[in-house]
């Protein structure tokens, strides 16, 4: 690849009056009278507790003028934040989610449920694996790029070898030789780099996802190269 540029509540205690019944030979029983007003306050503390009922979390929401799906989804602490609020609504909302219409109805759990309950997804370590994982990531960031297309460039430059290097053209001769599956120079690495991606050139996904991203902006996309680039 050529050069890329408590405070504690007191307690209610019960008054005691003392009343003499007759029949006792003169002798008073002391017998507890819940004053009318520790009483009163007993049922004002229970009463709540048995009556109260748990508002239900919100299921859709309807938009305003001035949201965005980033301050929706922080307002109603959505897992996932936009992303996955997009991701449940993206039919509704269309291609761009920086553009939502007043009035349009969103789901605000399902998409949550859904995303639970999918397991993790994996990859194989091999060629297969690293182009699938790859084009996971590149979907997650709006990078174009095929299957084929990788693969295609993949077997060219490097042969499937992600510790292929280049130590004799003038990128090599000017101390940033080619390196991983796609053949990126560190300076290109660096500037279109994916964020979640190692930071280590040789790494398979990220030295795909990286040089993906750089024909993306210089090519329209990999599958868009079909030599040295």
């Amino acid at each position: 690849m050529p050069a890329k540029g408590k405070h504690r509540r007191p307690k209610h205690h019960p008054i005691t009056r003392k009343l003499a019944i007759a029949g006792t030979g003169g002798a008073a029983l002391a017998l507890p009278l819940i004053s009318t007003t520790t009483a009163g306050a007993a049922e004002t503390a229970v009463a709540p507790a048995a009556h109260s009922v748990a508002a239900a979390a919100p299921t859709t929401y309807s938009v305003v003028v001035g949201d965005t799906l980033s301050k929706i989804a922080a307002e109603h602490s959505l897992s996932g934040g936009w992303e996955q609020l997009y991701a449940a609504n993206k039919s509704a909302v269309g291609a761009d989610p920086s553009i939502i219409r007043p009035g349009l109805k969103l789901t605000l759990t399902a998409q949550a449920k859904s995303e639970a309950a999918k397991p993790a997804t994996t990859y194989p370590n091999n060629l297969d694996g690293w182009i699938r994982e790859s084009l996971d990531v590149m979907a997650k960031h709006g990078i174009p790029g095929s299957y084929n297309g990788i693969h295609r460039n993949v077997m060219r430059e490097s042969s499937g070898n992600p510790l292929a290097i280049n130590n004799w053209d003038i990128n090599a001769q000017n101390g940033i030789p080619s390196k991983g599956l796609l053949q990126v120079i560190d300076p290109t690495f660096r500037a279109y780099h994916v964020p979640g991606t190692s930071q280590d050139s040789y790494d398979p996904v990220a030295n795909i996802t990286a040089a993906c991203n750089y024909a993306a902006a210089r090519y329209g996309s990999i599958d868009n190269v079909n030599g040295p680039y």
